[in-house]
């Protein structure tokens, strides 16, 4: 669709999102950041507005999260203003006890799954809304890598707990452009779910994708001892042929085995529900075992 074509600004913004990692040496104005965080006071939320927003415009708090995140986000250091968006049930356990009220929201994976809701809601209409602003901004989703560090740097008490990262600013150049997505006729289905016939759904992906990675034996022995700790010996002949009868590792192929491993996917996963639990969270545990205590 051209911009012309758009019936209204604000579908414009919608369609034409896109990524911001290089930002301007220009300060956010107090007036604009003010506009742009309120849009996210105003969010749909579930009743309880179980979310928390910590501005980072230290450059040293900056330096150390830059760090945490692996040194290679430089949009980190460089975006005037971070955003860290939180599920924060910390507040209301304090309203409850203020009040004297009985509180369990962080042992219910109810309340969980409505403040998670809430918090991406929240930063999605901020980012819009910094759009509409001229400003551009970029999620970072990596925080999971470092989530006990980053509570202790940004002193969360218990029951706050860091879901997404947002860098903010002006862009420094033209904006990017935006990136291919799946169509309509792949994400939505119409009263039940359907199956996507094989060949549409391939053709669609590799119009989203499209790359081919170029074969090396590195690579391949890699993805090979991937398929092989996720699927045994079957799923590893299976893979390394395709590669070879095709002559190129596919998108699927390197995003799994290489770049996202699956076999590296599943293994933090006990020591997540560790972190929840040190922050306050203990749902995923048997009735009664939880004190729901913030």
């Amino acid at each position: 669709m051209t911009t012309e074509a758009y019936p209204h600004e604000t579908i414009r913004l919608l369609h034409e999102r896109a990524s911001v990692r290089q930002f301007a040496d220009r300060p956010i104005e107090p007036e604009v950041e003010a506009l742009v965080l309120g849009a996210g006071a105003h969010a749909a939320n579930g009743a309880m507005q179980s979310y928390s927003i910590i501005r980072i415009t230290d450059q040293a708090s900056k330096q150390r999260i830059f760090e945490l995140d692996g040194s290679m986000q430089k949009q980190i250091l460089r975006a005037p203003l971070d955003l860290l968006f939180c599920v924060d049930m910390h507040r209301n356990a304090r309203w409850a006890g203020l009040e004297v009220a009985p509180f369990t929201s962080m042992s219910s994976f109810e309340e969980w799954w409505i403040s998670f809701q809430d918090v991406v809601i929240c930063a999605q209409s901020i980012c819009t809304a910094a759009d509409a602003m001229g400003l551009g901004s970029v999620y970072i989703g990596t925080v999971y890598w470092y989530f006990r560090e980053l509570r202790e740097h940004l002193q969360l008490p218990r029951g706050v707990f860091p879901v997404v990262l947002v860098c903010m600013g002006y862009p420094k150049d033209e904006r990017p452009k935006p990136r291919r997505k799946l169509g309509l006729d792949i994400l939505v289905h119409d009263n039940r779910y359907r199956e996507i016939p094989d060949d549409d759904l391939l053709a669609a992906l590799d119009t989203k994708y499209g790359d081919r990675i170029p074969v090396t034996e590195d690579r391949v022995t890699v993805i090979a001892e991937v398929c092989r700790k996720v699927g045994g010996e079957e799923l590893a002949d299976r893979c390394v042929s395709r590669i070879r009868e095709n002559g190129f590792i596919s998108m699927v192929q390197y995003l799994y085995g290489l770049a996202y491993r699956a076999d590296k996917g599943t293994e933090g996963n006990a020591a997540y529900l560790d972190q929840l639990e040190e922050a306050g969270f203990d749902w995923f545990r048997a009735p009664g075992k939880g004190d729901g205590k913030a």
